[in-house]
Order: C-alpha cells, then structure tokens, then sequence
C-alpha cells in the first residue's frame, strides 16, 4: 500500500509534529463569580471546582490564574439586593465595579472581561425591563449601555454584553464613544441560543427567571442561517469580537461565523458542558481530563480564537504538563 495514514501515527513524535490543532493558554479565559461580603470563597455546588469569591479573596483566585499563564478573565457578579430595573448593575459600586478596580489594582496586564447584563440583577431574572410580563427591548437599551459605561469607567478591558437585547451593541458603542471610551473593545455574545446548557450558571449567579423563559430574546437552537445574520448585525453596529454560545452543541455554528466573517471568534464552553463533565468524571464513567482536552480541541478546531471555560485552569495544568 503507498497510503498508510498510521505511519504518521507510530510515535508520540511524530504524531505532535503533524497534529493540526492546538489549544493554547493564551485562548482560554476564565470566568469568576464575585459576591459582597468579606472572607467568602464558596463552592457553587452546580459548578463542581468554582467558587463564590468576595473581593478581597478574589484576588488569590486571580493570582492562582495568572500564575498558569492564563492571560484573561470574565467576571460576572451576585449583587447583595436586586429590584425590576437591575440598578445594581450599573452602580458605581457594584460588585463587578469593586472587583473590577480590585483585580486591575494588583494585575495591570491581565485581560479583565466584564459580562455586561441586567439578569443577575433584577428581581424578575429577566435581562431586560419588564412590562406585563413581556420584556421590553428599546427601553432596556439605556440601562445595559449604563452597566458597560461604569465597568469602562472602572477600568475594564472589555465589556462583553449578554442580553441579546436588538441594538444593544450600538448603544453601548455610542455611549462608551461619547463617554472618552472609544477605545473599550465590545466583546458581543452575537449568538446567544435559548440553551438548556445554562442550569448550573444560572443557579451560580441567582439568576433564573422568575416566570416564563427568554425564548422571546435568545436563538432557536434550530436556526443557523439566523447566526449568521445576527452576527452580521453586531458587526455592523461596531462589535470588535464575536461570540457564540453555547459551544460544544454549536460547532457548526462557530465554523460557520469564522469562514464568513474576518473577525476574531470567541465560543462560551458553558456551564452544562462542564458539569456533565466533571459529574461522569466523578462516577468513574470518563476519564474527564481527557474529555475535557478533546472538547476544548474541537472547540478550537471549528475556529474560535478564544475560548470561555470554567476548565480554564485544568486546561492550562494540562497544557503546562504537555509541552514538550
């Protein structure tokens, strides 16, 4: 036979030397789930590994991070109070804000990502305003574009706004550009699916809804040709970088957004994804690291530059342990 494809697999060698994808530490980025209070590191019970961090332990998380070489993260926070307009959100002092200026203060160089969204602050759960139980797009606008101004005014990186809102991504543009913040990139979640993946986060950040669901807001998980148009949409409304999430139900999805458009990709390794993981780790059924190595892979192998992942740390462990 002149075709033996095994001959390039016949050594660990030889197989490193043609491999064709690789995920590196500097794709990953971590998320952290900030709270009030002080002394608090907390495992989410629904996100085996992850903790609720108060600020000032926040910070030996950050140091655990920029240790492996993990060169960004993404903060989400657990307000202390919520009500219908999601006021803490935009708060000068609000958590993300305190913890924002907290992890900028120890670690100037690391890539601070804010998640910009109203739903981890409303009573409702919702990630817009609420009227007769139906969530208001236009008059939501301001309120999302205010939270992205006061993580900028913080000292943020990139805020990364998550509510799927129409237009949201000009209204922050505009505001961030009026506000001396032309220069904050927008790290819009382009194609945000109506995902069942979302459980263990949305327990994490208290953030269900408290009636109905965000199928008015969020993608149909069956439509593709509708990424593609929503992504097109925030780019031309200024988004910098693309999302989509979920990732590991989405690879067609991700390889679509980056052979169509020149823009760097991101793809959320969401929490569902990861705790099916880490729970058929537990009961002997995977072998999760493995797993954990071979998803992240494929992830980068549709084509997405940077990936969110609670296996952030793991994965650069594993990589460290596996350079040659």
């Amino acid at each position: 036979m002149n075709k033996r494809p095994r001959r390039l697999r016949r050594s660990a060698g030889i197989r490193n030397l043609v491999q064709e994808t690789r995920v590196d530490i500097a794709d990953l980025v971590y998320p952290l789930f900030v709270v009030h209070g002080e002394n608090i590191k907390k495992e989410i019970t629904a996100l085996p590994g992850q903790y609720h961090f108060s600020v000032d332990r926040l910070i030996e998380e950050v140091s655990q991070v920029v240790n492996l070489g993990i060169q960004a993260i993404i903060l989400f926070g657990i307000p202390a109070k919520k009500d219908e307009r999601g006021s803490e959100a935009y708060a000068m002092d609000g958590i993300v804000q305190q913890a924002i200026r907290e992890v900028k203060k120890h670690y100037p160089d690391l890539v601070v990502i804010s998640d910009v969204c109203l739903c981890q602050y409303t009573d409702h759960g919702h990630c817009g305003l609420i009227k007769d139980h139906e969530v208001l797009n236009d008059e939501s606008l301001d309120l999302i574009a205010n939270t992205a101004l006061s993580h900028a005014m913080a000292g943020v990186d990139i805020v990364a706004p998550s509510d799927m809102m129409d237009g949201r991504v000009a209204a922050i543009r505009q505001v961030l550009d009026k506000n001396n913040f032309s220069h904050i990139p927008i790290m819009s979640y382009s194609v945000k699916f109506a995902s069942g993946f979302y459980g263990p986060f949305r327990s994490a950040a208290k953030s269900s809804p408290q009636f109905g669901d965000r199928k008015t807001y969020q993608m149909d998980p069956a439509n593709g040709r509708e990424a593609l148009r929503e992504a097109a949409l925030d780019i031309e409304e200024g988004a910098d970088i693309l999302m989509v999430k979920p990732a590991l139900a989405y690879l067609d999805i991700i390889h679509q957004l980056k052979t169509t458009y020149n823009m760097p990709l991101a793809a959320y390794h969401v929490s569902g994804e990861y705790t099916m993981v880490k729970m058929a780790a537990k009961e002997g059924l995977i072998d999760g690291e493995k797993v954990m190595v071979e998803i992240l892979t494929s992830i980068k192998r549709a084509g997405a530059d940077m990936i969110l992942t609670y296996f952030a740390k793991d994965m650069a462990e594993w990589i460290r342990r596996n350079t040659l």
